[in-house]
């Protein structure tokens, strides 16, 4: 491993692992777009290989010469407006980048995937041999994360050598766009004294970054590695959270019913004003399960050690503060 890929590379993953790739003294190229937002990247030294993960050659262009590649470029949306584009980037642009490691001959190829793309397990810890079975509630990313990964194994079938990586809900620094870090500020605004049912996972990404890197160096060819944290109730969750950013600790359950309705009502807002909704018919479908995970396998094989909720929830407002984004 010495010339590295890492698509995404100005995302709140991309960013981080191009940033650790650099300190351990790599050379690190970048595929982002022309108009990318450059803050999580900064003014780290690194290629920049301008293009749309979209385009055939573009693709091909940014991973040749490079004998690893990080493929952590997606597009995160609950939002069924956004389901086409969404999907010609995180399933159409894997297909590219597996088709252009092949015909390069990378050693070794890293997608990341997401616990989304990994199925749900009612009383039990779901682990990477856990089969997808989130169709019947028809959520887009969901189905593109799974879809992604059917392109990987395609590529595995005809000699790539990759991993994929399986981050739960990912916290922490760089996440300028709020994806993880948004019940955060929501938390910290308090805007949110209630919880739904259910569970979740969430891991700080420095975890992720460490997980990624190992993946690289000592995962097994065609394997899963889920990186996950703490397994908590949506209830946990917001109370650690609100303890930790002078919140309020959630003292109302919000029923299903209510939140679907709530998230119809957005969703019209959205339609008539043009923007986009704050929450989505999507973004609640699952939301009163509990999908809870286990990392025994990434710990066994590649030295995996996530650090406890709470820490990471105190990193991430600090560097929110910090940089005045909260």
């Amino acid at each position: 491993m010495k010339n590295i890929l890492v698509t995404g590379g100005t995302g709140f993953i991309g960013s981080s692992l191009a940033i650790a790739l650099v300190e351990q003294g790599y050379n690190v190229r970048i595929l982002r777009r022309e108009n990318s937002d450059l803050r999580a990247i900064g003014n780290l030294e690194v290629q920049h290989a301008l293009g749309d993960i979209r385009d055939v050659e573009a693709v091909r262009r940014a991973v040749k010469g490079c004998d690893t590649v990080f493929h952590t470029a997606a597009v995160v949306s609950y939002w069924r407006r956004q389901r086409d584009h969404m999907f010609d980037v995180n399933i159409g642009g894997t297909r590219n980048i597996v088709d252009a490691c092949l015909e390069v001959g990378v050693e070794r190829l890293v997608h990341t995937s997401s616990i989304a793309a990994i199925g749900h397990s009612p009383g039990q810890l779901a682990d990477e041999y856990t089969q997808f079975n989130w169709l019947s509630l028809n959520i887009g990313y969901r189905i593109s994360k799974h879809l992604s990964e059917q392109e990987i194994i395609r590529g595995l079938k005809i000699g790539l050598p990759a991993v994929i990586v399986n981050p739960a809900v990912v916290i922490g620094p760089r996440d300028i766009h709020f994806h993880g870090g948004q019940i955060i500020r929501d938390v910290y605004k308090k805007r949110i004294f209630y919880y739904p049912r259910g569970g979740t996972n969430v891991v700080y990404v420095d975890d992720v970054v460490r997980g990624h890197i190992a993946a690289a160096r000592q995962g097994r060819i065609g394997e899963r590695y889920i990186l996950s944290g703490e397994n908590l109730t949506h209830q946990q969750m917001v109370t650690i959270i609100a303890e930790q950013v002078n919140g309020l600790k959630p003292f109302l359950l919000l029923p299903k019913t209510i939140a679907i309705g709530i998230a119809s009502i957005a969703e019209l807002v959205a339609l008539a004003t043009r923007t986009k909704p704050w929450v989505t018919r999507e973004l609640v479908a699952g939301l009163d399960r509990t999908t809870h995970f286990s990392h025994a396998k990434a710990t066994r094989e590649l030295g995996y050690s996530p650090i406890p909720f709470r820490v990471a929830v105190q990193k991430t407002f600090e560097w929110y503060r910090q940089y005045g984004m909260i």
